[in-house]
């Protein structure tokens, strides 16, 4: 268990660089701190120490960039510099994963942590990154692959590997893949906003709200539902909407997101099965989507629409 956790923090860190450690125990409802050097964290009694915390309940994490000398709080102040980017994904991790590491967007990571089934946490170890650059990267790799957007900070704890997650019983133990020993640079990361858009986590598109707020969306809606209960063509109603709601910030993703999920209404309304509806909106944007997001998506809709549907009928 030290050596993989000896050997994770040495990838990531310099000779020299102030760290940041934290130990939360959740069923003690405890956290503790610690900024040391890489090498008072690296010496056998401080992982035995760690180890025997992990034991006791403890979940140990990282912070994944290095602070200042002297630094006593581990504030986005005391950040000395951006030394990697990272993602966290914590649904459809598989699928996501797959996704990622077939993308010609980003350059292959530098380690995938596999932190509980299914999810995982992507790290890159970077140069050249400046904070504002750092978290635009992060948000815009959040919106491409649809990881955790809390996780966004440069301040950012990780998971060290060789330890376990606590939160589970029975425990998890926190694995690493090493994939490249590359340094990446901004220029490395080309994620374009149209892909951005495409793969934001989908949510139902009514809210309901007071009288006449956000009327515009409803009655884009109701036309939507309408055209296609009449059969009406899903790319010439995208194509419409896109272009009737070019006050939106991103108006073919909010006609996509429309159309889509009224179709998948309109389906599950006249008794497709749920597994039917998925497929044909993986078969509509296979084409614009990579597959494992393209099919992430669709089961995000199909079960949005779905809860549209249960609340009509029990309404």
């Amino acid at each position: 268990m030290n050596g993989t956790a000896q050997d994770f923090l040495t990838r990531c860190f310099a000779p020299g660089d102030t760290i940041a450690l934290l130990l939360r125990n959740e069923s003690k409802a405890t956290t503790q701190q610690r900024i040391v050097a890489l090498e008072q964290a690296l010496a056998p009694r401080y992982l035995a120490w760690l180890a025997r915390e992990n034991h006791h309940g403890a979940n140990i994490y990282a912070a994944a960039n290095p602070l200042r000398p002297g630094s006593r709080k581990r504030t986005k102040e005391s950040i000395a510099s951006v030394r990697h980017l990272y993602l966290d994904i914590d649904e459809d991790g598989n699928a996501r994963l797959a996704a990622l590491r077939g993308s010609d967007d980003v350059p292959v990571p530098s380690a995938i942590l596999s932190t509980s089934p299914g999810k995982y946490q992507v790290l890159w170890q970077v140069d050249g990154f400046d904070f504002a650059q750092q978290e635009e990267t992060l948000k815009q790799l959040v919106l491409a692959f649809g990881g955790d957007p809390a996780c966004t900070d440069c301040n950012r704890v990780l998971r060290i590997p060789g330890f376990l997650n606590r939160k589970y019983s029975p425990a998890y133990s926190v694995a690493v893949e090493y994939l490249s020993d590359s340094v990446v640079h901004p220029r490395d990361f080309r994620l374009p906003d149209s892909l951005a858009f495409s793969t934001l986590p989908l949510r139902g598109i009514v809210r309901h709200t007071s009288p006449h707020k956000d009327s515009h969306s409803e009655l884009d809606w109701a036309w939507a539902c309408d055209q296609i209960a009449q059969g009406e063509d899903a790319g010439k109603l995208t194509r419409e909407l896109a272009f009737r709601r070019s006050d939106k910030p991103n108006p073919l993703y909010y006609a996509q997101r429309t159309i889509d999920i009224a179709s998948a209404r309109q389906w599950l309304l006249v008794g497709a099965p749920i597994d039917d509806v998925i497929t044909m909106l993986i078969d509509r944007r296979r084409f614009e989507l990579p597959a494992a997001l393209c099919s992430a998506r669709a089961r995000e809709i199909a079960a949005t629409a779905q809860r549209m549907v249960a609340r009509r009928k029990f309404a």
